[in-house]
């Protein structure tokens, strides 16, 4: 190949790839879509899990909708506080005092606590145990946690575990994401105050005698917690206590008459 030839090649591939970057640049602006600069700084502050706690699915979705006011600064459970108040500052507003709440498992009811009506092995879901399984699971209380996990597999966090028949929540780890209460088929996680001095572990709706018969930790519906507070911060709904913690003080007294000691 003489000079000439590659002279000729060089000009050519450089002029297509002139052309190609002409036609991009076009097309990049033709096509491109407008993005707000505040989306962009909120997406950088929010921590990137995609739980889909704060209601939307994934940071991308919940930092647009901050950027257009759909949504509260302080909305990520997950960066709690430090992150609501960065991204209160590129809004340009008051991040407020969001209080902080934990998932509770509202159940005592322990391999040792209660009664089973067979052994069982095979299928480790708590859904397809409670749509399929006899009885839905075998322990003797209906409304018990079933104890297969499903709100374990359903966190990100490490944050609940199973520990002889019953999830449990270890509060410093839980950032209330709501997943594991998503996951839970008979609805027995619920989103509760950090700072909650005293929570009722129990969701029996069955009257005093039923419950004793299937659990020793079970709420009788004897209602003497609710003639103990002062403070109206305590009801009975459908045979099981109720604390309204916007109301309850933290007293303890409660507590301290329940005789089947499931205020803790």
């Amino acid at each position: 190949m003489n000079m000439t030839g590659i002279i000729i090649a060089a000009a050519v591939v450089g002029i297509v790839g002139i052309v190609i970057g002409v036609l991009l640049g076009i097309a990049s602006e033709k096509f491109k879509v407008e993005v707000d600069e505040k989306e962009i700084l909120v997406r950088a502050e929010l921590p990137g899990n995609n739980c889909g706690g704060c209601g939307y699915a994934g940071c991308d979705a919940l930092a647009k909708a901050i950027a257009e006011g759909k949504a509260k600064v302080d909305q990520c459970p997950v960066g709690g506080a430090p992150v609501g108040e960065k991204i209160a500052a590129i809004m340009g507003v008051e991040a407020g005092s969001a209080e902080k709440k934990v998932a509770f498992v509202k159940c005592k009811g322990t391999c040792d606590k209660a009664t089973v009506k067979y052994n069982y092995y095979g299928i480790d879901d708590c859904h397809k145990i409670a749509d399929a399984v006899p009885g839905g699971g075998s322990k003797g209380c209906t409304f018990g946690c079933l104890g297969s996990g499903s709100c374990v597999k359903a966190c990100q966090f490490d944050a609940i575990h199973v520990v002889n028949g019953v999830a449990v929540v270890d509060k410093e780890k839980c950032v209330a994401c709501g997943k594991c209460a998503e996951a839970c088929p008979r609805h027995l996680i619920e989103l509760v105050p950090y700072k909650a001095n005293h929570l009722v572990q129990c969701s029996s709706h069955d009257k005093g005698p039923a419950v004793k018969k299937v659990c020793e930790a079970g709420c009788i519906g004897c209602t003497l917690c609710t003639k103990q507070c002062e403070f109206d911060a305590i009801h009975m709904d459908n045979n099981v206590a109720v604390i309204d913690y916007t109301k309850c003080t933290g007293c303890g007294k409660c507590a301290a008459k329940c005789p089947a000691h499931v205020i803790i």
